[in-house]
């Protein structure tokens, strides 16, 4: 019997109190029907049971550029990282997992039996990946290497050169690298006429790309995710899902192939939304020295440091109790002395908060 959550995160997210202005999600905001033309035609539901509703499965395919016998889809980002996991892990196998990361992919490895190795991606080296510090982790009992990108708390991004070379680390001990990109597509869309990243799936080497359109396209609601891999493994995901939940939702399967075909229009949205955002933030960190972040925020969230302190916890309960906004305490990504801001919701939100959050950061402790 489970004692202690196996994601505290998540645990604490869906069981804190309803703040006043919320900064600690981090999903885009979420569209309504009328900005997913063709929305309340396409409900229906009934699809075809299978490997997936074929006309979202194609979608996903040509978005990767790929084929169809390479994608999984899953119920969120979440669920095809989990379908990923299980399908590759058992108990005793090593798992290699960046720190901080993003705790459900502790927590499910942590279900499988796994024993995780953790390899750092620091403060002050931007939360880059040291390759070097993989190689000396990674061993013949090593079956998965998982990375997030953008990362999931500070949003840095890690260079295609740098997968490819965990990728060989990997593939010589018969490893495959999981690289979490729900934040992907939002990074892209910001990139502010940098070349975007180009998905760990196409890339040469053992990699699995997973994502949603949670966090770049605003369809939380429709828990519309997938996992892009070789096709052997992808058939070893789909057999894995079988476990899970079978087939997905007829309506959400119908509105999230509907969306595939606006991703240019929800893009826009998003790219609009998160350059606004963004923009605020960066200002707000420059007027306020008690926070230092590795690198100015470019995509959904951001990962400032309290400088007075190792333990932003008391900072965080501050916050929420006396201006009443929420962000993600640090704690729950290794990171004691953090705390994660949403850049992804409502802009009006996101200044208010701030304003809030500034007036807190004035006021002496004690």
């Amino acid at each position: 019997m489970l004692t202690t959550p196996l994601a505290p995160y998540l645990h604490w997210a869906k069981t804190r109190e309803t703040p006043l202005l919320d900064l600690a999600g981090s999903n885009l905001l979420h569209c309504t029907m009328d900005e997913l033309p063709g929305a309340r035609e396409a409900l229906d539901l009934s699809t075809p049971s299978g490997d997936g509703y074929q006309p979202l499965v194609q979608a996903i395919a040509d978005r990767y550029g790929t084929t169809s016998d390479r994608v999984t889809t899953a119920p969120g980002c979440s669920g095809a990282n989990f379908v990923a996991i299980a399908a590759l892990v058992g108990a005793g196998d090593d798992v290699l997992v960046e720190q901080p990361t993003y705790d459900p992919l502790l927590g499910v490895c942590r279900l499988m039996g796994a024993s995780i190795r953790r390899f750092s991606r620091r403060f002050d080296a931007g939360y880059a990946i040291d390759a070097d510090e993989v190689r000396t982790l990674i061993t013949p009992r090593t079956r998965l290497v998982i990375i997030s990108r953008p990362h999931n708390p500070t949003g840095a991004i890690v260079p295609d050169a740098t997968l490819v070379d965990i990728g060989r680390l990997a593939a010589a001990v018969g490893a495959w690298v999981l690289v979490d990109e729900v934040y992907l597509d939002a990074a892209n869309l910001t990139a502010e006429g940098r070349t975007g990243h180009t998905p760990a799936a196409g890339l040469d080497g053992p990699f699995i790309s997973t994502s949603s359109l949670t966090k770049s396209y605003g369809l939380a609601g429709l828990r519309c995710g997938w996992a892009v891999a070789p096709k052997e493994i992808s058939e070893r995901l789909r057999r894995t899902r079988d476990l899970v939940d079978v087939v997905s939702s007829a309506p959400s399967d119908r509105l999230s192939a509907l969306a595939f075909g606006l991703r240019d229009r929800l893009g826009e949205r998003a790219k609009a939304l998160l350059g606004q955002n963004t923009a605020i933030m960066r200002d707000f960190l420059a007027v306020h020295s008690q926070l230092e972040v590795a690198l100015p925020p470019r995509t959904s969230v951001t990962f400032p440091r309290l400088t007075a302190t190792a333990d932003a916890g008391p900072f965080v309960e501050r916050l929420l109790r006396e201006e009443g906004v929420a962000v993600a305490p640090g704690r729950f990504f290794d990171a004691p002395a953090h705390f994660r801001i949403s850049l992804a919701g409502q802009t009006d939100v996101l200044r208010d908060g701030l304003a809030r959050l500034g007036r807190a950061l004035a006021r002496p402790t004690g």
